[in-house]
């Protein structure tokens, strides 16, 4: 069942009818695969539509007026709805003023390439289990500098892949193997 071209380009064509310009996305498996920096795109552009196929997608000649096709992973879904929605919250918590702080979007996994570091909260202890000294000592720099290797230090444990595929600065490029040998002498 492929969706046919009429009602779609109807559709698009009256969503988009008063924008200036408006970037119309397809949400499918044969889309470049949505990431942090596509999102990062989006976020900038004034008008986004985003076209939900069905079943077995939507008509090629749909396909090939779209500006874009995105995919949100290898993996077949029944529809675009659920995709669209992940772009949608992606996207907007990157808009100016959709959070509490400009800073909350720019400090999380993907913003500069790493997972994010381990998060905590009060209490300082709960069930014998304590959150690390430092974050209690009330130094910003030492607390920073702790964020940052221990962000390091999950990229490489969970998904090394993120860090092979940057360009690493000199300073990053010691820091990562600092990171690496610490790693390396735990688990000997």
């Amino acid at each position: 069942m492929v969706m046919k071209p009429e009602p779609l380009f109807r559709s698009v064509e009256a969503v988009t009818a008063g924008a200036q310009e408006a970037k119309t996305v397809l949400l499918s498996p044969q889309g470049r695969l949505f990431d942090q920096r596509i999102a990062e795109e989006f976020a900038r552009e004034d008008c986004i539509v985003l076209v939900c196929g069905r079943y077995e997608g939507v008509d090629e000649r749909v396909v090939e007026h779209l500006s874009d096709e995105v995919s949100i992973g290898d993996y077949v879904l029944s529809g675009g709805e659920i995709p669209a929605m992940v772009v949608i919250d992606a996207v907007t918590r990157l808009i100016p003023g959709a959070l509490g702080s400009d800073q909350s979007a720019a400090r999380e996994s993907f913003s500069d390439g790493l997972l994010d570091h381990p998060q905590y909260t009060r209490p300082p202890e709960y069930r014998g289990m304590k959150a690390p000294d430092v974050l209690q000592g009330g130094n910003h720099l030492e607390i920073e500098r702790w964020r940052r290797r221990k962000a390091i230090e999950k990229t490489l444990r969970r998904r090394p892949d993120l860090i092979e595929g940057r360009a690493l600065s000199g300073d990053e490029r010691r820091e990562i193997e600092e990171v690496m040998k610490e790693i390396g002498n735990k688990t000997d």
